[in-house]
């Protein structure tokens, strides 16, 4: 078969050799074949026919436009699906290797005969002109803190001319996480663009109301820095893509940079955003060209930050308790029968009495939760010990296992005062030293003596150290029995 090539060797021969049959011969054919292409004047890949013929008989042709009427009502339908229908209606006519060949048929009939497709049309990007921001789930990479799964978001902003990016760790899709991402991406930048673009957060887009496209709360944020806020359509996320696409690329490289570090575990949540800081750092290094194009253009940041959190009234209840956004908080006793302003921020409640901030409380993810300190509510149990086998919240009084255990030992031996025994421990604890308490728990649950409150009391004031938990030691396992067990194995195969 003559190529492009030699066609392109004989033109240029022709040109140098006396005759025809040297020109041939130096691109590699017979004079006849030379002659032609001379006389053609063309390449032989612009010589050759459409392919319009089947090189084996089509399975499907009995059967297509039963399939093609299915996929002109339903164009959404999956080949595999339409295959196994098939063979439903036709039992032993089609075998599963002749998918790949259905496949191949509805792929053609959706390029020529299919509904159109989603037309993308690319943007040009202005210097300073345009930021995108949005939450991102970080589940898939597992990483832990302490050995834990630390289940948390990232808050992530890019500038869609040099693609800088900044992100915050967050729990929840709040205006507050929102407020405080934006804010610490701008602070990080140091430099406002002239707009903001999000896909229909709640925390910012008034979803529910056709009279206005933004929230007050995230309105008041973006008169703050002097932003003008876009958000994209419902259901287009490709509004949105540079971000999205930025989602996909960051995640991408915290990937391969845990790989290279040989662990996805943490020892605090502090060194885990020390960690972030440092790859986006890494992500940004190579764009800092188109990045001075944009620190030219960006508006100067204001000399404060915006700080107007959501604020609500709540009622204590008898129970110590204030209910908050459908989840439950304890707060001191002293307050039940009053009403406290609570603040909201993206990971704690500020909780205010009389417009002083009387305790700071960590907020809680979701709904239906509740978070209840011991300290708030120990002393009224102690008075009232029968309340506590069938408190509402008693697994959350348990500060660690050791009272849990210590609390179940009790229930073992003295099974009538295992209630009053435990909550005169725990207001020990309240009153004293939660970690001394739980040291002196350790010594007496590993010495297997009797737990009482008055023993863990002459532990804790006794002032004495106690010493750390033993470390286990297992001794080396004997591998020689097993080692001979194989030898003698080995010879009677020998043997047989």
């Amino acid at each position: 078969m003559v190529t492009d090539q030699q066609v392109r060797i004989l033109m240029k021969a022709i040109k140098s050799e006396k005759t025809k049959a040297l020109a041939a011969a130096k691109a590699g054919m017979d004079v006849k074949t030379a002659r032609k292409y001379v006389q053609e004047d063309r390449l032989p890949s612009e010589m050759e026919k459409p392919h319009s013929w089947r090189t084996r008989s089509d399975p499907f042709a009995e059967v297509w436009e039963e399939v093609r009427e299915k996929l002109s009502a339903s164009p959404g339908f999956e080949a595999k699906t339409l295959f196994e229908d098939l063979q439903r209606s036709y039992p032993g006519r089609f075998s599963d290797g002749q998918l790949r060949t259905l496949q191949r048929r509805i792929k053609v009939w959706r390029a020529l005969e299919g509904p159109r497709r989603e037309v993308m049309f690319g943007q040009v990007h202005e210097p300073g002109a345009l930021g995108q921001s949005d939450f991102t789930h970080m589940d898939s990479l597992k990483v832990t803190i302490a050995g834990q799964p630390f289940d948390h978001m990232i808050y992530h902003f890019v500038l869609t001319y040099s693609n800088w990016e900044a992100g915050s760790v967050c729990f929840s899709e709040s205006f507050e996480s929102l407020s405080e991402g934006l804010q610490k991406a701008l602070f990080t930048l140091g430099g406002v663009p002239r707009v903001h673009q999000t896909d229909r957060l709640s925390a910012a887009v008034s979803n529910l109301s056709e009279r206005k496209d933004f929230t007050d709360s995230y309105e008041a944020l973006l008169r703050h820095y002097g932003l003008e806020g876009h958000k994209g359509q419902a259901g287009k996320p490709n509004e949105n893509g540079d971000i999205e696409q930025r989602h996909h690329r960051f995640k991408r490289a915290m990937e391969q940079t845990l790989l290279l570090r040989g662990s996805r575990d943490f020892a605090s949540r502090e060194d885990y955003e020390a960690f972030l800081r440092a790859l986006f750092d890494q992500l940004n290094a190579g764009r800092q060209e188109r990045l001075a194009e944009e620190m030219k253009t960006l508006s100067a940041l204001p000399c404060t930050r915006y700080d107007s959190p959501k604020q609500v009234d709540a009622k204590v209840h008898a129970s110590s308790t204030i209910s908050v956004q459908n989840n439950v908080y304890s707060v001191d006793s002293r307050l039940i029968g009053e009403t406290v302003r609570v603040r909201f921020h993206a990971e704690t409640l500020e909780v205010f009495y009389a417009q002083a901030l009387v305790t700071t409380l960590p907020r809680l993810r979701g709904k239906n939760g509740s978070r209840i300190n011991y300290r708030h509510v120990i002393d009224s149990l102690v008075r009232k010990p029968g309340a506590f086998d069938a408190y509402r919240y008693r697994e959350e009084l348990f500060p660690t296992s050791r009272f849990r255990m210590a609390y179940d030992a009790l229930k073992r031996s003295a099974p009538d005062r295992a209630s009053k025994e435990y909550l005169a421990i725990l207001q020990l604890a309240a009153h004293e030293t939660e970690a001394g308490v739980d040291d002196a728990l350790r010594r007496l649950i590993d010495t297997e003596e009797a737990i009482t409150a008055a023993a863990i009391e002459a532990l804790v004031k006794s002032g004495q150290e106690i010493a750390p938990a033993t470390d286990v030691h297992i001794d080396a396992v004997n591998l020689d029995a097993y080692d001979q067990l194989l030898q003698e194995a080995t010879c009677e195969e020998v043997v047989q």
